[in-house]
């Protein structure tokens, strides 16, 4: 029997630092990138540019024995490039607009498709801010009818409160940090026992199978049906950076999920996969 593959929806870039060093991302590349690692089998679904940068991203799947059949090439778009400052270790992003990643077509999107429902799609909420790429998506999510994990990582300005009532909506499990949780329910940052409050109205509201909250250094917590199960932290010694930190809590929590491990499993797996990451420049270094 063939073992169903997940779907990794968006945007493939370049994050370009402060020192001069390229590293190849984007959060769905990223976990598309760990899952692959974690033999997940991912397909990955974007567009780069027919340049030297996107030559490099075909090029570094190849040698990572990932699928390139989703990776759609652009002649008039140049593959996506992010500019990272980066302040205590905490990064900033200057976001590029017209990347191939915001022009991804969706017939070629859906050719690519595996013959088999995928396991799930995941997306975030970058790629979307293009209608090429949000009708690219739209179109996987009608003809697979699979389920959906929505890693929301908000960049400002591309997002607004009606895309997010919408993807929210559809999703079956949802990962965001906190200050995205205040966001999307529209409160103000506070403790602990407020965000459970706030996660648990999303919750219900959007009647997810899991939500997923993490908290930087404050670890992470997952509302499910049972309840609210929190992870503690893992202490990191020598922080490069974090980016990257909640793709590799999405790509492992997305591992759990295929492999149905119990959801403590997942906490404490994702919150030390995350911590190894702050200890690297880039997600894929």
């Amino acid at each position: 029997m063939t073992q169903a593959r997940p779907v990794i929806f968006g945007e493939v870039l370049f994050d370009c630092f402060p020192n001069g060093q390229e590293v190849l991302g984007g959060a769905p590349f990223n976990v598309a990138w760990h899952l692959q690692s974690f033999s997940c089998s991912p397909l990955m679904i974007s567009s780069v540019g027919s340049d030297s940068h996107g030559g490099a991203v075909c090029a570094t799947m190849r040698e990572k024995g990932m699928d390139i059949s989703g990776i759609q090439v652009s002649d008039h778009y140049p593959t996506g490039r992010v500019m990272v400052t980066l302040r205590d270790g905490q990064p900033g992003y200057d976001i590029v607009t017209g990347q191939a990643y915001d022009h991804i077509d969706a017939q070629a999107a859906l050719n690519a498709l595996p013959e088999h429902t995928p396991a799930l799609v995941y997306h975030g909420s970058l790629a979307l801010r293009a209608k090429s790429s949000a009708e690219a998506l739209d179109a996987i999510l009608q003809k697979t009818n699979a389920p959906v994990f929505l890693d929301l990582n908000l960049r400002e300005p591309w997002w607004e409160i009606s895309l997010l009532e919408n993807i929210l909506q559809r999703a079956t499990w949802v990962k965001l940090n906190d200050e995205e949780l205040c966001e999307v329910t529209r409160q103000t940052m506070t403790d602990g026992p407020g965000l459970k409050r706030y996660a648990k109205a999303l919750f219900e509201n959007c009647q997810l199978d899991w939500l997923i909250v993490t908290r930087g250094a404050q670890g992470a917590f997952i509302l499910n049906r049972d309840g609210i199960l929190e992870g503690q932290p893992v202490p990191v010694k020598n922080i490069v950076d974090t980016v990257g930190a909640g793709d590799a809590f999405s790509a492992v929590s997305i591992a759990g999920i295929l492999q149905g491990w119990p959801v403590m499993d997942v906490l404490d797996k994702a919150l030390k996969f995350a911590a190894e990451i702050c200890q690297q420049q880039g997600a894929t270094a």
